[in-house]
């Protein structure tokens, strides 16, 4: 017999009015024959260490600390000139603030009594589930974020520092790709066209070649294996993506898939819109430390909170090193 839990009339009330419990017994966690094992929990796959500058993180101490970030001065390359004076300059490089003003936690109960009749580790799982949420939580918030802070040449309709006639979208008029160029006559732009254009307009800005990033929607990735890169020399992979599963690198950039970008009316994008970003890690910044994690007795019940606070931050300090591109699905008029 499970132990009995306190109700709405507990004062002060630990639970909102038509919660007689906190959920645990109905979550299997007091049991009376469970099984010792859960169902494995599936996450969104999280990309932002992997294309931004994380160097700065150890540099934090708490929620509301500044970072200053110093710069590459440009030295000045003058004429030379035989029996004249050297002019001296004393080359001095920008700052940039990069301020830890974001934070993220949780804070959960669970009583002695439970804890007790319980089999499994509450607080351990919480814990590890947690780290999880985290990282999903603030991904979205980052790649949503980024949408529109690439330089002005590195996106739009006519981007491009050099040419300026480069295409990559915009809300209202994205890119809608196609796997192959069966529908350009359409109006459809071949999925691997549109990375070559990103390509491009990072190419005339002079962003480094190694280190080059690219994250896409997982029907993107899709549309590339279904697309003449599935053949393995394309990509320069020993077996097929359609094989292996793995899209590798294209154009210089390694390609990453996250169900967490921005899409649609939330994003202030229309329906079916989504953003290609790419880009170098030098293009932005962003620093968290896990600044709390304590388990300590709870003053109103009898048993233990475990809580954790993430604090954060994130600047796109070189813009010029973001490129974007919006696009949506091709769909053929039917005749």
């Amino acid at each position: 017999m499970a132990f009995p839990v306190a109700g709405s009339a507990t004062t002060p009330p630990l639970y909102p009015v038509g919660s007689p419990s906190n959920g645990l017994s109905g979550a299997g966690f007091i049991p009376e024959i469970w099984s010792g094992k859960l169902v494995e929990k599936l996450y969104a796959s999280t990309v932002l260490a992997a294309i931004s500058n994380t160097e700065y993180e150890g540099e934090i101490q708490s929620h509301g600390d500044k970072v200053i970030i110093r710069t590459k001065p440009t030295m000045l390359i003058r004429d030379y000139k035989a029996d004249g004076l050297l002019q001296v300059d004393r080359p001095t490089g920008a700052k940039i603030d990069l301020l830890i003003d974001k934070g993220k936690y949780f804070n959960a109960a669970v009583d002695d009594v439970m804890a007790l009749q319980s089999d499994i580790d509450n607080l351990s799982i919480w814990a590890e589930d947690a780290s999880e949420q985290f990282k999903i939580v603030i991904d979205t918030e980052v790649l949503l974020a980024l949408l529109d802070q690439a330089n002005t040449k590195n996106r739009g309709i006519a981007a491009g520092k050099i040419s300026g006639d480069i295409n990559l979208g915009a809300s209202n008029t994205p890119l809608a790709l196609a796997k192959d160029d069966a529908n350009v006559a359409d109006g459809a732009v071949e999925v691997l066209d549109a990375i070559l254009r990103l390509g491009q307009v990072l190419d005339e800005q002079n962003v480094p070649e190694t280190g080059r990033w690219l994250v896409m929607p997982a029907w993107v990735s899709s549309m590339i294996k279904r697309s003449e890169l599935r053949q393995a020399y394309l990509t320069g992979d020993s077996v097929s993506p359609m094989r292996n599963g793995r899209i590798g690198q294209i154009d210089r950039f390694t390609l990453y898939v996250s169900n967490l970008l921005p899409s649609g009316v939330p994003a202030c994008l229309k329906a079916g819109e989504y953003p290609l970003y790419a880009g170098h890690s030098h293009g932005l910044t962003f620093a968290t430390q896990m600044t709390n994690m304590e388990s300590i007795r709870s003053e109103m019940i009898f048993g233990k909170l475990l809580r954790g606070l993430q604090v954060y931050g994130y600047k796109v300090i070189d813009d010029i090193a973001i490129a974007q591109a919006i696009v949506t699905k091709f769909v053929p008029v039917a005749p």
